[in-house]
């Protein structure tokens, strides 16, 4: 079985500003299915797609299966099967032999920036930079295919 163990954080926008990154990647993501105990998602890059599915998260760690598929299947299955969809900008940023996954979005979910990080085991330790807020990982809101559905514009701050 895959499985995925990650954490997730917001990022303090002022310090991210200020932080040399390299370049960052383009997502069209998209949603096929949205239930709380599993989604099946449709990611396009520049040059290629993703098919994934993902459990329910139990603390950190969910089922994760994800395989590379054509990108213009990708853009077939976006178009014509997506039930909800969002776009972002994702940084890979490497801390201590750990890449934090940084996803900053645009569209309907603008100004929320999120850094994701995968492990081992959910104890395992980690430093945290100092562009990283409080931590979100079990704030189900957060979920990028929550965020699909009730996106950051609509939350009151």
């Amino acid at each position: 079985m895959g499985i995925e163990i990650e954490r997730k954080f917001l990022v303090k926008k002022e310090n991210w500003n200020q932080l040399e990154k390299p370049r960052g990647e383009n997502f069209r993501q998209g949603y096929l299915l949205t239930d709380p105990k599993k989604t099946i998602r449709v990611r396009q890059t520049s040059d290629k797609g993703f098919l994934t599915i993902k459990g329910i998260s139990v603390g950190a760690t969910r089922a994760e299966y994800e395989y590379e598929i054509p990108l213009e299947e990708a853009q077939e299955l976006l178009d014509q099967f997506a039930v909800s969809e969002l776009s972002k900008i994702r940084y890979k940023i490497s801390v201590d032999h750990h890449i934090w996954e940084v996803d900053v979005f645009f569209g309907e979910n603008e100004g929320l920036i999120v850094a994701e990080i995968e492990l081992k085991s959910e104890d395992e330790s980690f430093k945290i930079p100092d562009w990283i807020a409080q931590e979100v990982t079990a704030e189900e809101k957060y979920f990028n295919s929550n965020l699909t559905l009730n996106p950051y514009k609509n939350w009151e701050l």
